[in-house]
C-alpha cells in the first residue's frame, strides 16, 4: 500500500480533500453524475472495482448514486456522527478512501442509495 504522502502526489487537491479529509464535491458539479455509458466504476486511489454502471440511477440529488456495490467486500462502512447528524459513510475496504454515503431512500429493490463523491472514483467505459 502506498504511503499518505504517495497517494497525494497521485491525486488532485480536490481528490485528496474528498478521499483523505473527507470532503464532498459540490452537488451537480462532478462529471460522473450525468454519466449514463456502460462500464466501472473505481477507486481513485487504488484502483479498486467499487460500482457498475447497471446499479446507477438519477437521483436528482447531484451526485452519482447506485443502489448497490459491484462487490460487497470492496467496500466497507461506518457510522458518521459529522455535521450534527447521523449518516453511514462508505469507505474503500482496500485504502480506506472515503467515497461518500449511503441512505435507505433508494428507488429500487435494494432500498440503498449510494451516494459517492465522482472526484473519488475513476470510470472504465465498457461491458466487465
Amino acid at each position: 500500500m502506498k504511503s499518505l504522502d504517495e497517494m497525494k502526489k497521485k491525486l488532485t487537491p480536490d481528490q485528496y480533500n474528498i478521499c483523505f479529509l473527507k470532503g464532498t464535491e459540490p452537488p451537480f458539479s462532478g462529471k460522473y453524475t450525468n454519466n449514463h455509458e456502460p462500464g466501472m466504476y473505481t477507486c481513485v486511489v487504488c484502483g479498486t472495482p467499487l460500482f457498475s454502471s447497471e446499479a446507477k440511477f438519477d437521483s436528482a440529488t447531484g451526485w452519482p448514486s447506485f443502489d448497490k456495490p459491484l462487490k460487497n467486500e470492496n467496500i466497507r462502512s461506518k457510522d458518521d456522527y459529522s455535521m450534527g447528524m447521523h449518516r453511514i459513510e462508505v469507505l474503500c475496504k482496500k485504502c480506506g478512501s472515503h467515497l461518500g454515503h449511503v441512505f435507505d431512500d433508494g428507488p429500487t429493490a435494494t432500498g440503498k442509495r449510494f451516494c459517492i463523491n465522482s472526484l473519488a472514483l475513476k470510470f472504465f467505459e465498457g461491458q466487465f
